[in-house]
């Protein structure tokens, strides 16, 4: 029946049933107020850790080989330097034989002079010159970029090519040696003992400060222009400024230059075989000359390796002071 309305009257047991039959039929092995379970989650760590197997199964060869040929030959490095070997081919196990020599050799002491001279020299100078670029380039204003490019010229310039040319410029007719005449120091600088590293180290930091200059530039774009800015605004000097708030932002970028800066001119060959071949008197005769006269012209593999050896000892030793002067506690 109807009532007066017209409309048909709804049993109060389907009016209770209806909510529960629009909501679907009730999830197995859970109660009414308990959350969903959340198995997407799973399934989806379940495939990207199968995602990441199977990357490193195609990553695995080509890590291989950059293992084998990057370690490969510094672990047979070290290992020949206990080995006398030469061009002949015989292998005779010698211990620490070649590092005695080494240390007896006066050679080994006046390269390792004149290694850590050109260091000391060319290292401070490329650090400097590149922040004092880096800083007067950081803003933005007309000619900005082609300032940044003309800077970092240097780094992709053939090494060799710019030896050559910068041969010419410390010649005794060359323009260098014209503009130090009225100072007294004409004459060419490469046939001076005396003066040949300062002129490597000039060919050096302008061969390197570009790169350094880039990577503290991309640093200086991380300091906050907020503290600068109030800095300022309470009389904050522009040395002030940097030591308090620049320098701080630059200390990791500053470690970082300074090992590889380091590490280059433990490294310098190119330049010295090019200007100078090591002279005069051995005057510019660092350890990697030494070493490359020892194995290519001598053929004393197991002596060069010692040098070697050496070599990337001074290298981590230097790299770990550097970390604690520069680095701080971090």
């Amino acid at each position: 029946m109807t009532d007066q309305a017209g409309t048909i009257p709804v049993p109060r047991a389907v009016e209770a049933a209806e909510p529960e039959a629009l909501s679907g039929p009730p999830t197995r092995g859970r109660t009414s107020g308990e959350p969903p379970r959340r198995g997407g989650a799973s399934v989806r760590r379940v495939l990207a850790r199968r995602e990441a197997r199977i990357a490193l199964l195609f990553v695995l060869p080509a890590f291989l080989l950059f293992l084998a040929f990057r370690f490969g030959p510094a672990i047979a490095g070290v290992g020949l330097s206990f080995f006398d070997y030469d061009i002949s081919g015989t292998l005779d196990f010698e211990g620490l034989d070649n590092f005695v020599r080494l240390v007896q050799d006066p050679v080994f002491w006046r390269s390792l002079l004149v290694t850590v001279l050109f260091s000391l020299l060319a290292v401070p100078l490329t650090l400097a010159i590149s922040i004092a670029l880096a800083l007067a380039v950081r803003r933005t204003f007309r000619g900005s970029r082609f300032f940044r490019s003309v800077f970092f010229l240097p780094v992709i310039t053939s090494l060799v090519l710019a030896g050559a040319i910068f041969k010419w410029i410390f010649s005794t007719d060359g323009p260098w040696s014209q503009l130090m005449e009225p100072l007294g120091l004409g004459g060419s600088w490469l046939n001076s003992p005396v003066l040949v590293i300062p002129a490597l180290v000039i060919v050096s930091v302008w061969s390197r400060f570009g790169y350094g200059m880039l990577i503290a530039l991309a640093a200086l774009q991380d300091v906050p222009r907020e503290l600068e800015e109030a800095a300022l605004m309470d009389g904050a000097g522009a040395w002030a400024r940097f030591r308090f708030i620049v320098f701080p932002h630059l200390r990791p970028t500053l470690l970082f230059l300074a090992v590889i800066e380091t590490t280059a001119s433990f490294q310098v060959f190119d330049l010295i075989y090019v200007m100078t071949q090591g002279g005069p008197a051995r005057g510019s005769y660092t350890l990697v000359y030494m070493l490359y006269d020892q194995g290519f012209k001598y053929f004393d593999y197991g002596y060069a390796a010692a040098i070697g050896v050496v070599l990337f000892i001074m290298t981590l030793a230097v790299a770990l002071i550097q970390r604690r002067l520069i680095g701080g506690r971090k």
